[in-house]
């Protein structure tokens, strides 16, 4: 693989640049208008006729303008990478462009955030190649709502918002589209993240209430870029990036953007590995000055050996409820192994996207849309499960054990919207009806090959095991489906230019089937006909740069399934659906360059768990056990962030967030009024960026600093509270330098991550299923001191 992937590399590479520089006529670099990606309105290449609900402005009935933006569903094909300076092409990042200004919000299409009654929090694209950030996972740090669920290492993480874990599939969009969640992506595939933060069911369907989370596909450039990008994390892993752009036939009618990567070497312990490869093709096709189709392909392996595993935390008991004593033990060093070399991941996703979209005249426009992905993996990791009655002392036990959980996801997903402005007297309607949704299959293995190993007991600060063999498993067969579909109708009446209500509804349709194992078929666990998802909004904007909102809204979430076991009443078989409630207050200033948000919320959402069962006991005298809604989930807190340019050549993306969730009214008396586990009171994080001015010369003008801190608070790690994670602090550094050579832009840029290389517990999170109250909780360590280092060049 490694031999054909470099072969494929340099072929696309000179293809692709071969065909650029035999365009017929190469558009002229655009004026920039802001970074959204994806989702911006479609535009027509410059020499075609300008798109259509960008018309010359006329006062509306209401004494609006009619062109504050373009009408929802029309995208920009530009995402505005690059900008001109002084004659010469910039290179990619170095502007720091961190404010959000235009958000994606599905069948509402592009808005700014001033008309968003939402708390929608963004990790523009300068960021992540200033930051030098690998995966998409680690643009959550900057996100002060959001956290990781580390499953496996930090590339396959499961995200929450908010204090509440998104589901698999439900929360997780590529330009619109469900995809899956924890399968790794490549940050050098995206353009940026947007989050957002709070019930979205009623513009996306059943979800859970932990928002969405929506990443931005690069799509091809007016601007002809061929961009080589080479560099090495430390221990050691080099990394080629080939990212080539533009657009070729009559007005640029076709647009291309190839993007390869290659990355292999040491991980950040000693004796370790990682290997990331990408190839990904995307294609704007203009049909004529009002249609255009979009066709997305990608191929990304990862593969890993090595990696620090997780830590499993008993169950308690009466006599001892921590399960290990009194306290955690303080995180290991991540910079030694702490696994067998044997140990790991393999994954493939390949992921195959299409839209079109249609302008009927300017004030109406329909947008279809559809994916497919399949996410695959091999699991052949070790469980660590913490032993000792003082938990401070860092003992565990080592197993390998060829698990059969699911290791291939396929996920069929669908958009189709209807867009639309109308007018009734002085009130502008801007109008949605439309349907999106998702299918998704599970496979897991039929049977484990290798049988159970024990590793032997280890202190997490001393010698890790090395023995023990790669576990195998063997066949396949289909262990789940869920099928969700949406019906969306909306409405945003603007009154005048201060006052306007947003109203969206979704009836949903749940299909959910499962097998117990790999000899019965699939049957029926749940389904659900017409589901209602409601939510409405008040904005009021006193003057045009800033917005006071309110927004209730009430979502519908598939059910959990209950896992095959012997101890519960109700196995396979899916809990009703969830309703969940959320109220929410915000306000958004937009001074200059420079953006704040900021929102208070309340959300309640059922919470599942076991509970004794009123028929006795199960197998061996075991008290048998029901899996149902046993309480509820009750968050609220409040939530900032501040984007842009502060001060001349500064610039800022900070935010903080405070929140209190507990599990309340809940029918284990234990459990009642206690922390969520791994969800922290308090969370804050602040990046700046400061480039040297012009006037000290055109030397020292190339040189640009930033600094990024981190901190997270202290978590509940089990579900009676009686460990604590502790909090932590994480500092970053690092530096760019921008030049040109002859007139190409090359910019060369060092970083480092963890500077003070602190011990930290990263993750936690309670047991299967996931989100739930299962006695037993994972901690994963943070990782240690890693250095990074890019030189990129653009021609």
């Amino acid at each position: 693989m490694p031999h054909r992937f470099h072969a494929l590399f340099i072929a696309g590479t000179f293809g692709a640049s071969l065909l650029a520089t035999s365009a017929l006529a190469a558009p002229p670099a655009s004026t920039q208008q802001g970074r959204t990606g994806s989702q911006t309105a479609v535009k027509t290449p410059p020499a075609r006729t300008p798109a259509a609900g960008t018309r010359a402005a006329k006062t509306s009935p209401a004494g609006t303008s009619a062109t504050t933006a373009p009408i929802a569903g029309i995208l920009d094909g530009s995402n505005g990478e690059t900008v001109t300076v002084h004659g010469h092409h910039a290179a990619d990042g170095t502007a720091a462009k961190y404010m959000n200004k235009s958000v994606y919000l599905g069948p509402l299409g592009n808005r700014d955030t001033l008309d968003t009654p939402y708390s929608i929090m963004g990790v523009p694209h300068d960021v992540v190649v200033n930051q030098q950030i690998r995966n998409i996972n680690d643009m959550a740090q900057y996100l002060p709502s959001v956290q990781l669920e580390i499953r496996g290492d930090p590339n396959t993480s499961r995200p929450q918002s908010r204090g509440f874990e998104a589901d698999v599939v439900a929360n997780s969009r590529l330009d619109g589209l469900n995809v899956v969640s924890t399968t790794p992506y490549p940050a050098e595939w995206v353009d940026n993240l947007q989050v957002l933060n709070g019930l979205a069911g009623a513009m996306y369907g059943p979800e859970n209430p932990a928002g969405v989370f929506e990443y931005t596909l690069k799509r091809p450039t007016d601007r002809r870029t061929e961009r080589l990008s080479v560099g090495v994390d430390s221990i050691g892993t080099p990394i080629v990036n080939g990212d080539i752009s533009g657009r070729v036939g009559r007005n640029g009618w076709f647009g291309y953007r190839l993007n390869m990567l290659h990355a292999d070497g040491t991980a950040y312990a000693p004796g370790s590995w990682i290997r990331r490869e990408m190839v990904s093709a995307d294609f704007d096709i203009h049909l004529d000055d009002r249609t255009v189709i979009e066709i997305d392909a990608s191929h990304y392996t990862y593969a890993a050996r090595g990696l620090a595993p997780g830590f499993g935390i008993p169950a308690g008991t009466a006599a001892n409820p921590t399960g290990i004593g009194g306290q955690l033990p303080e995180a290991p060093d991540l910079g030694k192994r702490l696994a067998p070399d044997w140990s790991g991941y393999n994954m493939e996703t390949n992921t195959f996207l299409a839209k079109v979209r249609h302008q009927i005249n300017e004030d109406w426009s329909f947008t279809l849309g559809g994916l497919y992905q399949d996410a695959m993996r091999q699991s052949f990791g070790i469980s660590d499960t913490l032993t000792a009655t003082d938990g401070t002392d860092g003992f565990y036990s080592s197993k390998a054990t060829a698990t059969t959980t699911a290791n291939d996801f396929r996920v069929g997903s669908n958009m189709a919207y209807f867009n639309g402005r109308v007018y009734t007297g002085p009130i502008r309607h801007d109008l949605v009806i439309g349907t999106n949704g998702y299918m998704m299959g599970n496979y897991n293995p039929t049977s484990a090959v290798t049988p159970a190993q024990s590793l032997g007991t280890y202190n997490m600060y001393g010698a890790a095991p090395t023995n023990g063999t790669q576990p195998y498993y063997q066949g396949r067969y289909k262990s789940s489906t869920i099928t969700s579909q949406s019906f969306i109708v909306g409405d945003t009446l603007t009154i005048n230019r201060h006052w306007s209500i947003m109203g969206t509804l979704a009836w949903s349709w749940i299909d959910q089937a499962g097998a117990l194992n790999a000899t019965s078929a699939l049957k029926k666990t749940f389904s659900a006909d017409a589901a209602f998802s409601p939510t409405t909004s008040l904005m009021y904007k006193p003057t045009d740069n800033q917005t006071f909102y309110f927004t209730y809204g009430r979502s519908v979430e598939a059910g959990p399934v209950t896992p095959n076991s012997q101890y519960y009443t109700n196995t396979n078989i899916a809990l009703p659906i969830a309703h969940s409630e959320e109220y929410e207050v915000g306000y958004k200033l937009r001074y200059q360059k420079m953006q704040l948000n900021v929102a208070g919320f309340r959300m309640t959402s059922p919470y599942a768990m076991y509970v004794a069962a009123a028929n006795g006991s199960c197998a061996g005298g075991t008290t048998c056990q029901t899996y149902t809604y046993g309480g509820t989930q009750r968050n609220y807190g409040v939530e900032a962030q501040v984007s842009g340019e502060v001060l001349p050549n500064l610039s800022v993306l900070a935010g903080m967030t405070w929140l209190d969730a507990e599990l309340v009214d809940s029918r284990t008396a234990a459990y009642n009024d206690k922390e969520i586990v791994g969800a922290a009171p308090l969370q804050a994080s602040l990046l700046l960026d400061y480039r040297l001015p012009a006037s000290l010369g055109a030397f020292a003008s190339g040189w640009a600093f930033n600094a990024g801190i981190h901190y997270m608070g202290n978590r509940a790690a089990n579900v009676t509270n009686t460990l604590h994670t502790g909090s932590y602090t994480t500092l970053e550094l690092g530096t760019r330098y921008a030049f040109h050579v002859a007139r190409f832009p090359w910019v060369a840029r060092f970083g480092v991550s963890n500077v003070t290389n602190e011990r930290y517990w990263a993750s936690v999170y309670t047991g299967a299923p996931s989100g739930t109250s299962g006695a037993a909780s994972t901690l994963y360590a943070g990782l240690p001191r890693v250095y990074h280092f890019t030189l990129s060049a653009e021609f």
